[in-house]
């Protein structure tokens, strides 16, 4: 089945390579500009990275990075999209990472006579090269998203020597929501979970999979010792109110008031991942006193803020 899906994502990229050749402002007199409308975090800041934020008409509400964004339209969330919303926009290319929605909605895209591409999603360091590569052959940027690819590639191979320093890896659990209910906590095959592996730390829900409402056995449990959660998220709750919940207040990390917040953005596994996964390393296990990575175009400041 992966295999049929792959095939599917390299027809439409190699379809819409081949139209977007045709709307380039070089290939024919009067051609129209291109009007790029990015859906997904990741697929925004690869675009910007590529030299073709100019280009970009609209975004979504979960591109939050870089900040020339914020003067864009917003399209609304990626999951409850409107087909008259996007199109009204003019677009001559959308990219949408995949997971976009409703369905309904990206098969009117589909259908729409404007180039709609899906880009693979995934939470490893492959799916971030991957990303890059597939949105630079779209854009006509092969050599400079080769030369990107390279250079994220570089930090990745610099964060896992990091990562062999680490001689007891130790547990986290992230939060994603904390309303009325039950805390709504990350388990295996999420965001999360990937840049918890990237940073080298063990995600002490990992039994379950996806996000989930926490259940205070498990998380008492599992033991953690540092809890993870959006700054954007949770109202700003501090360690001494979060830990008050039950489901946190038995854990090492509540003993220790260990809380770290991380921009949402950086869940999008996009160009900055590497440096996020460093940052959140060097938080977690400041013992190993890590060397920073190397700043590059596309990263910004730093990405951990601890309470």
């Amino acid at each position: 089945m992966r295999g049929a899906v792959r095939t599917v994502f390299l027809d439409i990229i190699m379809a819409a390579a081949a139209l977007l050749l045709i709307m380039r402002p070089d290939a024919a007199a009067g051609a129209t500009a291109p009007r790029i409308v990015t859906i997904g975090g990741a697929v925004t800041e690869i675009v910007f990275a590529l030299g073709h934020g100019d280009e970009v008409v609209a975004v979504d509400q979960t591109s939050s990075f870089p900040p020339a964004i914020k003067d864009k339209p917003n399209v609304g969330y990626m999951r409850t999209l409107s087909a008259e919303g996007v199109l009204s926009l003019a677009p001559t290319l959308i990219l949408a990472t995949e997971g976009s929605g409703p369905p309904d909605t990206i098969a009117v895209l589909q259908r729409a006579a404007v180039p709609f591409v899906v880009v693979p999603e995934g939470y490893d360091a492959e799916a971030v090269l991957k990303k890059v590569r597939v949105i630079a052959k779209i854009l006509g940027e092969t050599e400079r998203g080769e030369a990107m690819a390279r250079a994220i590639a570089s930090d990745f191979e610099t964060l896992a020597a990091q990562r062999a320093l680490i001689r007891q890896r130790r547990k986290a659990v992230f939060v994603l929501a904390i309303g009325s209910g039950a805390p709504t906590v990350g388990g295996s095959r999420t965001s999360a979970d990937g840049l918890m592996a990237l940073a080298g730390v063990d995600n002490a829900l990992a039994a379950a999979e996806g996000f989930k409402p926490a259940v205070v056995e498990s998380v008492l449990a599992a033991a953690p010792e540092v809890v993870l959660t959006m700054i954007e998220r949770n109202h700003g709750m501090d360690a001494k109110t979060l830990f008050a919940l039950p489901a946190f207040a038995g854990t090492p990390a509540a003993r220790d008031q260990r809380l770290l917040r991380i921009p949402s953005s950086l869940l999008a596994f996009g160009p900055r991942t590497a440096h996020a996964a460093h940052e959140l390393m060097a938080a977690i296990y400041p013992e190993l006193k890590l060397e920073d990575l190397p700043p590059r175009p596309w990263t910004g400041d730093a990405v951990v803020a601890h309470p």
